[in-house]
């Protein structure tokens, strides 16, 4: 069995003394100059843009690989421009795995039976190509999932995730603003949706940990925007890494992660996407736009560090 999703996740916490996650949402209309240009005139294809897509997401990886474990993928990006777009999503997936960065596809799916099962192989696993042989499909390491449909629609990536040793993360309490609308709801046992739905994920995870493992492949979307509830839900699922949207552009704050992590100083990988990928908008005149994306992914590992050290916590 290939190593572990969370065992790798481990392993690059500890090498990069980091928690550091970087999305990737590809807006052409923010890229920068030296690769906007080329498309600016109106008369470029979809296929032009993909790989303008590829060009940008491989030079922001290759900035952020000594500083950031992972990389989070937002598939809706590429799927606006349909097959192409797919085509350089597989080529960015692939990029980061030569990095040595763990992949993580915000798919956010949810669904029944069969359907379920051929979103699992898409992500997850493998499909059948003919004469007995197999092919991964996007090949992530680790995926997000909604969990709205029930535990059902969760099995078949449950099944792949024990076959492949892969990782999914649940959505729990999101970052969004309108998430109270549901999520923050109270049921008649008197507990939230988020509270109730991390008894699940934690009821699940317990058969998705590793051989010799404290933290289980099955972690939880909780956002960075929530630290309140981020210190009910980390009691609720103590052995969950917690993948944390909505640090920086969305206005999570370094000072405000303390109750996402563990006594351990693990347990919760902090996502960042515009504020760093974009950081170039911010930076001096004549300063390489990767240089500033480095420069923004290099101090959000230290202010991340910084304030678990002074709560004693972390390495």
């Amino acid at each position: 069995m290939e190593k572990g999703f969370i065992q790798s996740l481990l392993g690059q916490v500890k090498e990069k003394k980091s928690h550091v996650c970087v999305g990737l949402d590809p807006d052409l209309r923010r890229f920068p100059p030296a690769i906007r240009e080329k498309i600016d005139g109106g008369n470029c294809s979809k296929k032009e843009i993909s790989k303008a897509f590829l060009k940008f997401n491989k030079q922001v990886i290759d900035a952020v690989q000594e500083f950031a474990i992972a990389i989070k993928i937002q598939i809706a990006w590429f799927e606006e421009y349909g097959h192409w777009g797919l085509e350089a999503l597989e080529s960015t997936l692939e990029h980061a795995r030569k990095k040595d960065l763990l992949t993580i596809l915000d798919i956010k799916r949810g669904d029944i039976g069969n359907t379920a099962g051929a979103y699992a192989r898409a992500y997850l696993g493998f499909v059948n190509v003919g004469g007995g042989k197999q092919e991964s499909g996007f090949d992530a390491q680790a995926i997000t999932l909604n969990p709205y449909l029930g535990k059902d629609s969760l099995l078949p990536f449950f099944e792949i995730m024990k076959e492949r040793n892969r990782g999914a993360f649940i959505l729990v309490k999101t970052s969004n603003p309108g998430s109270y609308h549901i999520q923050d709801q109270v049921l008649r046992s008197g507990k939230s949706v988020y509270e109730h739905t991390a008894q699940l994920v934690d009821e699940w995870s317990r058969d998705l940990i590793p051989k010799g493992s404290f933290y289980s492949n099955l972690g939880a979307v909780v956002g960075a925007t929530y630290p309140d509830a981020a210190r009910c839900l980390r009691q609720i699922m103590p052995r969950s890494y917690f993948l944390v949207p909505g640090f920086g552009a969305q206005g999570g704050r370094a000072e405000d992660l303390i109750p996402f992590f563990n006594e351990d100083g693990l347990g919760a990988v902090i996502n960042a996407s515009r504020s760093i990928i974009y950081a170039f908008a911010e930076s001096a005149e004549g300063v390489p736009w990767p240089r500033a994306v480095e420069e923004a992914a290099n101090s959000m590992r230290k202010d991340i560090n910084l304030v678990l050290r002074q709560a004693g916590l972390g390495q």
